[in-house]
């Protein structure tokens, strides 16, 4: 047996939330959702910070699987998730998503022209994951990376963060004290690997967990916005 791959041309789906002033806005955001969300709900959490200045987009996972029992018969009602990869065919996937996001960001930024705007790559939970690939993989160039409840993935290329403060961009790590997924222990380890590479990095504690709460994107967003 013998394995094939075959780029395909396909559709994909992102939605966008402020922007549309008068003047380009000062800023753009890719945010990726985390593991089984869909763009459109997740984008709702930066309400509170969208707006004619700060133009948030949500792309979609390229995977779409329905969350509830796999073996019963899905209507109108089932819950429908996505995924940004699994571990089957994995290098081809993030090929796929790290190349779609560029996409994305060309697109928008061609129907938001601004050249000074900042670029910021937001991502939450595996949705961090995807965003640290993309800022070291893709050819758009981001002026800040937000790590939401997880941190940079164990194959991100270790000349990565090199790059990034070659370039000047800033990392801040947000982490839940009751969230599993990021233990203190590896939350250090991270900061201290990011700032020996020369890379500015803050991390900002909340109490909570995985989650992403209002009140708390708002406040990173006003500390990068001063920074």
């Amino acid at each position: 047996m013998q394995e094939h791959h075959l780029a395909v041309q396909r559709t994909a789906r992102y939605y966008t939330l402020g922007g549309g002033g008068a003047a380009p806005p000062a800023e753009v955001w890719i945010a990726c959702h985390g593991y089984g969300q869909l763009a459109r709900r997740f984008l709702r959490a930066f309400e509170p910070v969208a707006g004619p200045h700060r133009l948030v987009v949500a792309p979609e996972a390229l995977s779409r699987f329905y969350l509830d029992d796999a073996l019963k018969v899905h209507g109108p009602d089932s819950r429908v998730g996505a995924t940004w990869m699994t571990r089957e065919d994995r290098l081809a996937e993030i090929d796929d998503y790290v190349r779609y996001l560029d996409r994305v960001h060309d697109v928008v930024r061609g129907a938001a022209p601004g050249e000074a705007a900042r670029l910021v790559a937001f991502g939450f939970s595996q949705g961090a994951a995807t965003a640290s690939r993309w800022a070291a993989l893709g050819t758009a160039q981001p002026d800040h990376l937000i790590l939401w409840c997880s941190l940079l993935p164990p194959d991100l290329d270790p000349e990565a963060p090199a790059r990034w403060a070659a370039r000047g961009l800033a990392v801040t790590l947000v982490v839940g004290r009751g969230d599993s997924f990021t233990p203190p222990e590896r939350v250090a380890e991270q900061e201290r690997r990011l700032h020996e590479a020369g890379v500015e990095c803050r991390v900002v504690w909340f109490d909570g967990g995985h989650e992403l709460g209002a009140d708390m994107l708002r406040e990173v967003t006003e500390s990068i916005g001063r920074g």
